[in-house]
């Protein structure tokens, strides 16, 4: 089928967080789910296990577990055992689930700001120190600082949580550098949680890879966390998994979670399943639409917003705005949230490197993504 995005859907009134928090009067480009209808085969599905009227305790569908090896197999020539993959609530879960279990008290985290919040946030609500060597922006883009890196670690450092692709500077790690990182993490005996919750949302000329699939000792160091929400538009359903081959780390991971951690619910495994299996038509649609969003931003971005510059996007709906050079007074989430009645997401909060900056969510109608662009530019007019 065609699907039109172009449709505006009306989420007001509706309990979503990212449309309710600041009011109606906002147009809130700022929390990373879409504003598109999810894919028919997933409504379909949810449609006809809520007609059965029964929702009991359940268990993640044998079928589940197969399409998520089959796809694994196909996308990434990576062989993956049923006992190996772990069903998670949320990848955010996992991601605390991970440091929780290679770390005691005290001990530290690495990760590599600017990054998603809860990388940098979480580690220190728990007890844990956080060692954040930044990455290193490079003209258009961001690429690791290796010695930087390296020379960071401490005796007290357990796990690496890396992004690929990257929340939020849109980055696609190369082989090289994966295999850099995991080389430095392997000599230092690092563990590895590597959040790949993006991985299915690529522009043309970037390629996907695994960071376990580099090898027998880096996957067997490595907790790798995936999930059908960014990609099919159903992160409310809350249902991700871990890959963990080594057995004795799975072990601790799931024993770290007994009695905090709930099962994924009925609708999440529905869910998943249908998206993994029938879902395909759809992604393919979408990432049409968000890389024409994408480059209208970017265009906009250069011809109405000067001063202001949008790092090179290789994935994501989710866009990095440098903002450093453009004249805004003080914080420029800020000025865009009361001057344009726009909420975006305040760079302060991904970390080091990321004042000034803001990211914008495009996953939404054209419509939609002009009017805040527009209010943006007139905005900027005002300064």
């Amino acid at each position: 089928m065609q699907y039109d995005f172009d449709a505006v859907r009306e989420r007001t009134g509706t309990d979503s967080m990212k449309w309710q928090r600041y009011g109606d009067d906002v147009i809130p480009l700022w929390l990373a789910d879409m504003d598109f209808v999810s894919p028919e085969a997933v409504i379909r599905a949810l449609h006809q296990r809520a007609d059965h009227a029964i929702f009991g305790y359940t268990q993640p569908a044998e079928q589940l577990r197969q399409v998520i090896q089959e796809r694994l197999e196909k996308l990434y020539q990576w062989h993956v055992q049923d006992e190996e993959i772990v069903f998670l609530p949320s990848l955010v879960t996992g991601i605390n689930l991970s440091f929780l279990t290679c770390t005691r008290a005290g001990e530290a985290v690495v990760a590599h700001p600017p990054v998603y919040h809860h990388f940098i946030n979480d580690p220190i609500s728990h007890g844990r120190a956080v060692i954040d060597p930044p990455l290193v922006q490079r003209g258009d883009t961001y690429e690791v600082d290796f010695d930087a890196f390296e020379r960071a670690i401490t005796d007290h450092a357990r796990i690496f949580i890396l992004c690929n692709p990257h929340n939020p500077v849109a980055r696609v790690y190369t082989m090289g550098e994966l295999a850099q990182m995991a080389e430095i993490c392997l000599r230092h005996d690092l563990m590895i949680c590597s959040d790949e919750i993006h991985c299915d949302l690529l522009y043309p000329g970037h390629q996907h890879i695994p960071m376990a699939t580099l090898g027998s000792q880096v996957a067997d160091q490595t907790i790798t966390l995936m999930a059908p929400s960014k990609t099919f538009n159903v992160p409310g359903l809350g249902c991700g998994f871990a890959v963990i081959k080594n057995p004795e780390l799975r072990r601790r991971l799931e024993a770290t979670g007994v009695g905090i951690v709930p099962h994924v619910n009925i609708m999440g495994h529905v869910a998943a399943l249908a998206a993994y299996k029938d879902g395909q038509e759809w992604l393919d649609q979408i990432l049409v639409y968000l890389q024409d969003n994408r480059d209208f931003l970017d265009q906009y971005v250069k011809d109405n917003l000067p001063g202001i510059r949008m790092i090179k996007m290789e994935a994501t709906y989710l866009a990095w705005l440098d903002c450093r050079a453009a004249g805004i007074p003080g914080n420029p989430f800020q000025f865009f949230l009361k001057e344009a009645g726009v909420a975006l997401s305040d760079g302060a909060g991904f970390g080091r490197g990321g004042k000034g900056f803001v990211r914008l969510n495009f996953a939404c109608p054209r419509k939609t993504l002009t009017e805040a662009l527009d209010r943006m530019a007139d905005a900027f007019e005002k300064l």
